[in-house]
């Protein structure tokens, strides 16, 4: 025998519902005023803006790479001036050593014990500014607190903080003095992201707003750290459809595959597609992922994870190439 409804559960549960979509909606402020802050600085870059946003609630690391004078190191420190958080730069040079990063024990002489000082990564926003001048023995130092979010030093591990990101920023052209990144470092990163040249009228306006001062040194923070561990929340809550997760293990499957890579998608790889497709519908008010959101986030998040073969970049295939055509081949789900 059913037992009816109590009056009283069927008054609250649209109370319930409407708190929860009024919490969803600070939330959705909270991070479009966090995306308007960044474009006082970055003019006509909101693509670009958005996945370095999604990333950020879904706990990815982001590089910039392109040319200089894009404002790839400018983004960075939008972004990380309108998050209520702590931001340390670290400029990576040839004589960088891993202790200069992760720190190192000193010496106290009224204790006679030693103590762990810790370095720059030990905060929330880690800017790497022109990552690829560091060695690949000071690059390292970075491998565990990326994936792991800790920092072993002298067989001791230290958390970081709940909301950690690194900003790595690199040129792509200027090869003198660089170590390239290996391929584990670059697995590590959830987004590449190329800001790229300005348009006639943007450039125009970035001309006229930095005649007087640059923007950057007025941009106040709107977010904080509460409202960001909050907002991660609720885009793991977007759903994905089981046909849209086979369709997103296709494409990293078709990547293993192609005879034009010699190294394709990592699992790694897919999960953090998977995370960034919920970012994305989140951001865009979506309650579940759709096979368009993967494909807009599978060049941001995939391609710097494929490798060619010599004989494929010798005949001037690129990797957005290779990706575009198994976008192409793949049927997405209905």
């Amino acid at each position: 025998m059913s037992v009816p409804a109590s009056p009283i559960f069927k008054w609250m549960a649209p109370v319930r519902r409407s708190l929860i979509e009024q919490k969803r909606g600070i939330l959705m402020d909270a991070i479009e005023s966090l995306i308007t802050n960044v474009e006082k600085v970055i003019v006509g870059k909101r693509s670009v803006i958005e996945l370095a946003v999604v990333s950020l609630l879904c706990r990815g690391h982001v590089l910039l790479e392109d040319v200089p004078g894009t404002g790839k190191t400018m983004l960075a420190r939008a972004l990380s001036r309108s998050v209520c958080v702590e931001m340390k730069r670290l400029q990576c040079t040839p004589d960088l050593l891993p202790s200069d990063i992760t720190g190192v024990p000193i010496y106290n002489q009224k204790t006679s014990e030693f103590e762990f000082r810790p370095g720059p990564v030990f905060t929330s926003i880690l800017l790497a500014d022109e990552i690829n001048r560091a060695t690949p023995r000071a690059q390292s130092a970075l491998l565990e607190c990326m994936e792991e979010f800790r920092v072993s030093v002298d067989g001791v591990s230290y958390a970081l903080p709940d909301v950690f990101m690194v900003l790595a920023t690199q040129n792509p052209i200027d090869m003198a003095g660089t170590h390239p990144l290996p391929e584990a470092q670059l697995d590590r990163f959830f987004v590449r992201l190329h800001v790229g040249y300005p348009s006639p009228d943007e450039e125009l306006r970035i001309l006229v707003a930095q005649a007087q001062a640059h923007p950057i040194d007025s941009l106040q923070a709107v977010i904080n750290q509460q409202d960001i561990l909050a907002a991660r929340e609720a885009v793991k809550a977007v759903h994905v459809h089981a046909d849209v997760a086979k369709y997103m293990v296709s494409i990293s499957a078709a990547t293993r595959a192609h005879p034009d890579l010699r190294l394709g998608v990592s699992p790694r790889g897919t999960l953090a597609l998977a995370r960034g497709s919920q970012g994305m519908a989140w951001l865009r008010q979506q309650a579940y992922v759709t096979p368009d959101i993967v494909k807009l986030m599978a060049a941001a998040i995939l391609e710097h994870r494929l490798i060619l073969r010599p004989q494929a970049a010798a005949s001037g295939r690129t990797a957005r190439h290779v990706l575009n055509e198994i976008l192409g081949q793949i049927a997405p789900p209905v």
